[in-house]
C-alpha cells in the first residue's frame, strides 16, 4: 500500500477548481442519455412568411415527417445511431441520437396549403407562407345613420314605384 500525503479533501477530488470544471462537463457529457435528439432550429419571418430551419446532420429524409394541425406545424424523425462493431471502442460518443419532435405554434395568417420543405446538406428548411387575403391592406368605408337611413328609403321608394307599375299595369292588362 502506498501512502500519500493527506490535504483535506476527499479522495477523487480534483486538485483545482479548472480541473473540477473540465471533470463535471466530461462527465455530464459522457454519461447523457442518447434516446432523445434535439435538433438546433434557426426561426424568421419575411415579409411573405416564416422560414424554419433544423440542423439534422446524419438524418436521412425518409426519417422526417412534418405535420400541421390547428395551428401547430409539429416535425418529427429520429438520427439512428450505426454502430460499427470492428474492433472500436468508443471512449467519447458526443453526438446526439435518438427520436426528436419539435412544435412550432404558427400564427392565423399562415397559409398551410402552400407549406413546403427542402432537404439538403443536413439541413432541413420548411417555408410557411402567409395567406395574402388574411395579411392584405384594406380600406373600409365607414357610412353614417343618417346617410344609410336616407339611402335605403330612396331604394325602398324605388322598388314600391315599380312593384307599382307592374300591378296597374297587369290589372289594366285583366280589364281590358
Amino acid at each position: 500500500m502506498a501512502l500519500s500525503r493527506y490535504n483535506g479533501m476527499q479522495e477523487g477530488m480534483p486538485n483545482s477548481f479548472s480541473s473540477m470544471l473540465d471533470r463535471f462537463f466530461n462527465e455530464s457529457v459522457n454519461t447523457r442519455n442518447f434516446s432523445d435528439f434535439t435538433p438546433h432550429v434557426d426561426a424568421c419571418e419575411t415579409e411573405k412568411g416564416f422560414e424554419l430551419e433544423l440542423a439534422l446532420p446524419g438524418v436521412k429524409a425518409e426519417d422526417i415527417s412534418i405535420d400541421f394541425q390547428e395551428g401547430k406545424l409539429t416535425i418529427t424523425g429520429e438520427r439512428k445511431l450505426e454502430k460499427k462493431e470492428d474492433g472500436r471502442r468508443y471512449h467519447m460518443l458526443e453526438t446526439q441520437y435518438g427520436s426528436f419532435s419539435r412544435t412550432f405554434y404558427l400564427p392565423d395568417k399562415v397559409n398551410p396549403d402552400k407549406i413546403t420543405a427542402n432537404f439538403q446538406d443536413g439541413v432541413l428548411l420548411v417555408s410557411v407562407p402567409k395567406d395574402e387575403h388574411k395579411t392584405m391592406k384594406r380600406q373600409i368605408n365607414i357610412s353614417s345613420d343618417s346617410g344609410n337611413s336616407s339611402k335605403i328609403k330612396e331604394v325602398e321608394r324605388k322598388a314600391t314605384a315599380t312593384s307599382d307599375n307592374g300591378n296597374t299595369e297587369k290589372g289594366k292588362s285583366k280589364t281590358a
